[in-house]
């Protein structure tokens, strides 16, 4: 690490900072199940890059198909338009669940998965007219975030 960078801007999550900051621990590189850091030393990456690259890190197909695509569109909003590819997914998907789960809700992160299905139950008990907290769902407070209707 340069002597003059400064580690100080950076708060690292779930990490204690000060021992942290005092002795890095810095990569510079992954390929496969492998990091390597500054020092040349490879280091088993048993959490899959945090659960985000369970397929390996930098693999050259993964990086082709990720190049591809980005050269016809990187993003494709999903509120009131769409693209053809998560529909094609969604497809091949359900092909692998239980009777009776027919559709996806495509989310980005365990937590907006468990707020998501909280809104997706409340709406699926208020559509017909019937109160999530009729439904026994719910007293009448806040939960997860989020307002809960009463009538």
């Amino acid at each position: 690490m340069p002597s003059n960078q400064s580690l100080d801007a950076f708060w690292m999550p779930f990490t204690a900072n000060r021992q942290f900051k005092s002795a890095p621990r810095l990569l510079e590189r992954a390929q496969g199940m492998y990091y390597w850091d500054d020092q040349g030393r490879d280091i088993l990456d048993a959490t899959s890059g945090l659960w985000c690259v369970n397929a390996g890190h930098c693999r050259p197909e993964i990086q082709a198909a990720i190049a591809e695509q980005s050269q016809k569109m990187d993003f494709a909003p999903t509120f009131q338009m769409g693209h053809p590819l998560p529909f094609q997914f969604a497809e091949r998907l359900i092909q692998h669940t239980p009777a009776g789960l027919e559709h996806v809700f495509f989310t980005n992160s365990g937590s907006e998965s468990a707020d998501t299905a909280l809104k997706i139950a409340l709406a699926y008990h208020y559509l017909p007219g019937e109160s999530a907290c009729s439904a026994g769902l719910f007293a009448r407070r806040c939960a997860i975030g989020l307002a809960l209707p009463t009538r």
